[in-house]
C-alpha cells in the first residue's frame, strides 16, 4: 500500500495542476512534403505531431531542435502529403454488385458490415477523410458508421454523410425498380411536392445527416430515369436548401443534364455531382453562386471496360457510354471557367486513384488533382480548418508515397505510410 501512494505520489507530481498528461511526440522526417495551400513540393521538412495534431512544421533542423524524446518516422526518400479525401462516394454494401436491384437483396445490417471492409480500403490507400453521397438504406447505415469511427468502436476515414436519396417517384432514387404488380412500399426518400421534399429533408436531420441529397436528374446506373432529364423542380430543391442551410446543413445535387445543372445551382445548393453536361452558362453561373464540382470522372469510363459484368444491364449501359461520349466536354468547360472543382470517385474503393489519371488525362495538371482531393475537397466539406493541409494545429492525418505526383501522378499508388489523427494505420 505504502509503495502504490509512493508511485501515485510521483505521478502526481510530474503533472501540472489541472493539466492534462503531455501526449507522446512524433517526428516525421520528409524528404518531399506537399504544401496544398501553395502548391509548393518542400524538401527537407519535418512535421512534429502530438498526439492526434501537427504541433510544427518546417525544415527538419528547425523542428527537429524541438522534438526531444520524440518517437521518429523517417520518410526522407518518399513525398509527404496531407491525408486524401473522397468527396463523393457510397460505403454501404458491395461495390462489385452493380445489379440494378442489388439493394433489394442485401439487408440494412449486412450491407453495413460490407461498409466496414470497404471503409478499410480507403484508409489503406491514404484516404482519410469520405464524404457518403447517400444510401438507399432507409435506416442509416452510413451515419451507424460515421458514428462508430468516432467512438473508436471500428477504423476508418472520417466520414461526412448525406441521408437518403432525395428522389421522385421513378426517379434516379427509386429503388423500387420492380414490375407494376410487384410494386413495393413507398420509401421515405421520395418526394413528389414541394412540402415532401421538406420533410425527406427533415427526417434526413433527424436522423443524423451532415449533408442533403437532391437527385435533381436522372441518371446512368438505372433502368428508369434519363440523365438528360431535370426530375426534382427548382422550387423543389431550393425549399431542401431552405431546410438544410435553416439547420446549418449543405446539399449536394447529383445532376448529370444541363437544365438540371442549372436549376440546382439557381436553387442554391452547395456542390453539383458528375455535371456531365455542363455547358458555359452553367460554369458561368456555378461561379458566380460560388458551386462546386465534383466530377467523378472514372467510374463512367471503369463502367465501359467492365462491359455488362457486375450486374450491369444493356440499358445502364447504353446510357453509359452517352454519358461518357459527352461528358468531356463538360469537364473542360469547368475548367475554361476555373468552377471550383473537388476529387470524389463514386466508384468501387479497390478503384479509387484511378480518379487522379482520369482528370490529368482530361486536363488538369498533378497539381490540381492534389488539391482537389487535400485542400479544396475540405473547404467544400467545411472542414478546412481540421484537415486538407499540413500545417500546424490541424489533425495529423499524413500520407507518403514513393516517387513525386507532381512529376507523375500516378506516383500516387505507391502508398508506404498512412497516418489518421496521429495513429499510424498503414505503415508498409
Amino acid at each position: 500500500m505504502i509503495r502504490t501512494l509512493t508511485v501515485l505520489s510521483m505521478l502526481l507530481s510530474t503533472i501540472a495542476w489541472g493539466q492534462a498528461p503531455a501526449q507522446r511526440l512524433t517526428l516525421i522526417k520528409a524528404g518531399r512534403l506537399f504544401d496544398a495551400r501553395t502548391g509548393q513540393m518542400l524538401s527537407n521538412q519535418a512535421i512534429l505531431v502530438e498526439g492526434d495534431r501537427i504541433k510544427e512544421v518546417g525544415t527538419a533542423a528547425a523542428v527537429g531542435a524541438h522534438a526531444a524524446n520524440a518517437r521518429v518516422i523517417d520518410l526522407s526518400s518518399s513525398t509527404v502529403l496531407p491525408g486524401l479525401i473522397d468527396a463523393h462516394n457510397h460505403v454501404l454494401g458491395n461495390p462489385k454488385d452493380l445489379s440494378p436491384i442489388a439493394g433489394l437483396r442485401m439487408s440494412s445490417a449486412q450491407a453495413t458490415l460490407w461498409g466496414v471492409r470497404n471503409l478499410r480500403i480507403w484508409l489503406d490507400k491514404g484516404f482519410t477523410t469520405l464524404r457518403d453521397a447517400c444510401e438507399s438504406d432507409r435506416y442509416y447505415g452510413q451515419i451507424a458508421l460515421r458514428n462508430s469511427i468516432q467512438q473508436s468502436l471500428i477504423q476508418g476515414p472520417r466520414m461526412i454523410v448525406a441521408g437518403q436519396c432525395l428522389s421522385l417517384t421513378g426517379g434516379h432514387g427509386d429503388s423500387d425498380q420492380l414490375a407494376v404488380d410487384e410494386e413495393m412500399p413507398r420509401r421515405p426518400n421520395i418526394a413528389d411536392t414541394i412540402d415532401e421534399v421538406a420533410t425527406a429533408a427533415r427526417r434526413d436531420i433527424k436522423y443524423g445527416a451532415d449533408w442533403i441529397k437532391l437527385m435533381a436528374t436522372g441518371g446512368v446506373m438505372d433502368t428508369l430515369s434519363d440523365f438528360r432529364v431535370q426530375e426534382l423542380s427548382e422550387a423543389q430543391m431550393a425549399k431542401a436548401v431552405e431546410v438544410a442551410h435553416r439547420a446549418n446543413k449543405k446539399v449536394m445535387a447529383h445532376a448529370h443534364g444541363t437544365e438540371g445543372i442549372k436549376a440546382a445551382v439557381r436553387a442554391g445548393v452547395d456542390s453539383i455531382e458528375h455535371g456531365s453536361l455542363l455547358d458555359d452558362e452553367g460554369a458561368q453561373l456555378m461561379v458566380q453562386k460560388g458551386t462546386w464540382l465534383v466530377p467523378t470522372i472514372d467510374v463512367e469510363l471503369r463502367t465501359l471496360e467492365m462491359g455488362a459484368s457486375f450486374g450491369v444491364e444493356p440499358v445502364m449501359m447504353a446510357k453509359e457510354k452517352e454519358v461518357v461520349r459527352l461528358k468531356r466536354a463538360g469537364f473542360e468547360k469547368a475548367l475554361k471557367y476555373h468552377v471550383k472543382i473537388a476529387f470524389g470517385v463514386d466508384d468501387d474503393p479497390d478503384y479509387l486513384t484511378r480518379e487522379f489519371d482520369a482528370m490529368v488525362a482530361w486536363g488538369m495538371k498533378p497539381l490540381e488533382a492534389l488539391q482537389a482531393a487535400t485542400i479544396n475537397a475540405s473547404q467544400l466539406l467545411g472542414i478546412a480548418d481540421q484537415v486538407g493541409t499540413i500545417e500546424a494545429g490541424k489533425a495529423a492525418d499524413i500520407v507518403a508515397v514513393n516517387g513525386d505526383p507532381l512529376t507523375d501522378i500516378k506516383a500516387i499508388n505507391n502508398v508506404v505510410l498512412v497516418m489518421k489523427g496521429g495513429e499510424v494505420v498503414r505503415s508498409k
